[in-house]
């Protein structure tokens, strides 16, 4: 032992040249670990943040399922309703021998009516309304001096929204300008 004592104190620089070694081993050990450290957390964040968003998508899912779990149903029952709305137009509310069969269809329509509503599901009838091709469908175009151009003259078929969801376009006729008619021959000359 006294003899490495001995050899440390009489070459002090090759001592300080191991130490400086074992020191650059070190940093560069420890640099490394720092990032495989970083590396590991900006795993962990990702993983994280993948999973909220799973979680968020599937309460998302499960949102809309709730909402529009009617909708088919809703949608064969439209028809019941347009038949309902239809044989009201089509009786007169004057003729006593179909006054309590009229009276039965109109308490039916407002209870369906009133149970659609409920439900979310809101009727679409634009009658004088501008026409908007997000909720109408244009079935045709008729001249008219009476009212905007662009506007919905008559409703075939009344839309219908779910949670505000278009189910159903309504089915309209739009109204567009008149066109003028060219002078005619005495006009001209």
């Amino acid at each position: 032992m006294a003899d490495e004592q001995t050899l440390d104190t009489q070459n002090p620089d090759v001592q300080t040249a191991a130490d400086a070694a074992s020191g650059d081993d070190l940093a560069a050990r420890v640099q490394a670990l720092e990032e495989q450290l970083a590396t590991a957390q900006d795993q962990s964040l990702r993983m994280a943040a993948d999973l909220q968003n799973v979680r968020r998508r599937a309460e998302q899912d499960v949102e809309k399922a709730h909402k529009f779990a009617l909708e088919r149903f809703a949608n064969d029952l439209l028809p019941v309703v347009d038949s309902l709305e239809r044989g009201l137009e089509l009786s007169s509310p004057d003729d006593e021998a179909i006054k309590a069969v009229r009276e039965g269809m109109e308490l039916t329509l407002k209870l369906l009516s009133d149970t659609l509503k409920r439900h979310q599901l809101e009727a679409l009838d634009p009658h004088g309304a501008p026409f908007n091709p997000e909720h109408h469908q244009a079935m045709a175009l008729q001249e008219s001096t009476h009212v905007e151009p662009n506007s919905v003259l008559k409703v075939f078929q009344k839309g219908y929204l779910l949670s505000g969801r278009l189910l159903r376009p309504a089915m309209v006729v739009v109204s567009k300008a008149p066109v003028e008619a060219p002078p005619s021959i005495d006009e001209q000359a």
